[in-house]
């Protein structure tokens, strides 16, 4: 399957984009700019709540394939998001107790592809990014999870702390990899869980890891000190798809 960039160029096409309802990820806007048509973008953008990114005349150059952005540059989801309420519908709608991945911090278009293909054969429910200091749901990000955008629903918030304390509301509790916490085979790892994982440079972030009720390690024996993310959500992954299927132990 072929998947088509979506990046938009120039201000009549990134404001006909908008008003047409299509998903922007982020707002790449020319520092200072105070054009009319530019500050239409931007409200149409605040509606949306769009990123949106001023730099530099020499970073749009950079990002234009064109050579005619005009100043606005945008950059659109290859699918469209789903919300954290629709997500928890569907495992509602399967009788099934809900199982969520959380990325912090995955900036890496593959590495988010493959932990949605992974999300989506170990049977999770959903993906839930942040909208900041995230890969976006692009054609590379569509290419990395082998088809599996076309089954898992993502969804993007503003806030990954704050959606956590409110899905503790609705009886989850969170598992975040660390390679500082308990093992993850010491841990009790069944029910309605969401399993957190950030990067492998920084990984989780302090305000969202402190939101979790457990940290857990994946056992290692090699002379290096972390995995790729994707593969620690893989490991993590099938470790809850065993205890969630055949019991603890």
């Amino acid at each position: 399957m072929r998947y088509e960039e979506m990046t938009i160029e120039g201000r009549n096409a990134v404001l006909e984009a908008f008003r047409s309802g299509k998903t922007i990820d982020k707002l790449f806007v020319l520092d200072g700019c105070q054009d009319g048509i530019v500050n239409t973008i931007k409200r149409e953008a605040r509606k949306s709540d769009t990123i949106v990114n001023y730099v530099s005349k020499e970073r749009l150059d950079q990002m234009s394939a064109t050579g005619h952005h005009q100043g606005v540059i945008a950059s659109a989801a290859a699918y469209a998001y789903s919300t954290v309420e629709e997500i928890l519908a569907g495992a509602r709608e399967k009788g099934e107790d809900p199982f969520l991945f959380l990325l912090d911090n995955i900036e890496d278009p593959h590495n988010l592809g493959a932990i949605i293909r992974t999300a989506n054969l170990a049977g999770a429910h959903g993906v839930i990014i942040p909208k900041r200091r995230a890969a976006g749901l692009t054609a590379s990000v569509a290419r990395a999870s082998a088809g599996a955008l076309n089954y898992t629903p993502v969804a993007k918030v503003t806030n990954l702390a704050s959606v956590i304390e409110d899905l503790k509301k609705e009886g989850l509790w969170f598992v975040c990899a660390d390679m500082g916490g308990e093992t993850m085979y010491s841990l009790r790892l069944t029910g309605p869980i969401g399993l957190v994982i950030g990067n492998e440079g920084e990984g989780v972030g302090r305000l969202v890891r402190e939101r979790c009720d457990f940290t857990a390690s994946i056992p290692t024996a090699g002379d290096i000190d972390s995995l790729n993310a994707s593969v620690a959500a893989g490991v993590l992954a099938f470790e809850i798809v065993r205890q969630r299927k055949y019991g603890e132990l």
